[in-house]
C-alpha cells in the first residue's frame, strides 16, 4: 500500500516541478540573453561567471534532467569565449561533458539544442594538442541538430557558420537564410533579435566577400 501512496504523491508533484523548471530555465535563459547582447564588453566575463554559478545550481536542482546541463553547458562555453586563451579550455571541456551527459540522459530536449551546442564546440575549440576540435564531429553534430529541429534559428545559424569556416560559402548562405525566417521563440525575443543580427552580420560579410 505504501508505495501506491508514494506513486500517487510523485505524479501529484511532477507538474508543479516541471513548471518549476520552465521557470527556473526562462530566468538562465533571459540573463543569458541580457550579457550576451546588452552588457558591455568589458564587464561580459565577469557576469558570465556569475550566471555560470547560478546554473550550477540548476543542475544540483534538477538531477538527472538534460535542460539543465544544456544551459549549464551554453553558459560555460560563452564564459570561455569571452575568457579567452588557455584559461578558457578547462570551460570548454567541462561543457562538453556535460552535453554529453545530456544526450545520454534526453537527446531531444530542448529541441536537440544538445547536439547544436556541441557542435559549435567541436569548430571553436582548437584541435589537438591544445585542444579538442574536430570539424568532422562538429559536422555531424550540427546536422543532427538540424534533423531534430529544422527550422530553429540555432541549429541553422550554427551549421552556416560553420560552413563559412569550412568556405563552404554558397551553401551557407541558403542556411543563413533559414536562420533568419526561422519563427520566433516564446519568450526568447531579446536572444532572437540578438541572433537574426548576427545571422545579417554574417551575411553582409558574405556579400562582400563575393
Amino acid at each position: 500500500m505504501k508505495w501506491m501512496i508514494l506513486l500517487v504523491a510523485s505524479l501529484l508533484v511532477q507538474p508543479v516541478w516541471a513548471d518549476t523548471l520552465e521557470t527556473d530555465l526562462a530566468a538562465i535563459q533571459q540573463r543569458w540573453a541580457e550579457i550576451q547582447y546588452q552588457v558591455a564588453e568589458d564587464d561580459k566575463e565577469k557576469a558570465f561567471e556569475v550566471l555560470a554559478g547560478d546554473a550550477e545550481e540548476l543542475t544540483a536542482s534538477y538531477p538527472g534532467r538534460a535542460e539543465p546541463l544544456i544551459w549549464r553547458a551554453i553558459v560555460l562555453s560563452t564564459w570561455a569565449g569571452e575568457k579567452g586563451g588557455l584559461g578558457a579550455l578547462g570551460l570548454v571541456k567541462e561543457a562538453r561533458q556535460h552535453l554529453e551527459k545530456a544526450i545520454e540522459i534526453d537527446d531531444q530536449a530542448l529541441d536537440g539544442s544538445a547536439y547544436t551546442s556541441l557542435g559549435s564546440l567541436y569548430y571553436q575549440v582548437p584541435g589537438w594538442p591544445i585542444g579538442f576540435g574536430d570539424d568532422d564531429k562538429a559536422r555531424r553534430y550540427l546536422q543532427k541538430a538540424l534533423a531534430i529541429n529544422p527550422d530553429g534559428i540555432d541549429p541553422n545559424f550554427f551549421f552556416a557558420d560553420y560552413l563559412i569556416e569550412q568556405g563552404e560559402e554558397e551553401r551557407a548562405r541558403q542556411y543563413l537564410e533559414r536562420a533568419l525566417s526561422a519563427p520566433d521563440r516564446p519568450g526568447r525575443s531579446l536572444a532572437d533579435e540578438g541572433r537574426r543580427q548576427e545571422v545579417r552580420d554574417r551575411r553582409a560579410k558574405l556579400a562582400t566577400s563575393r
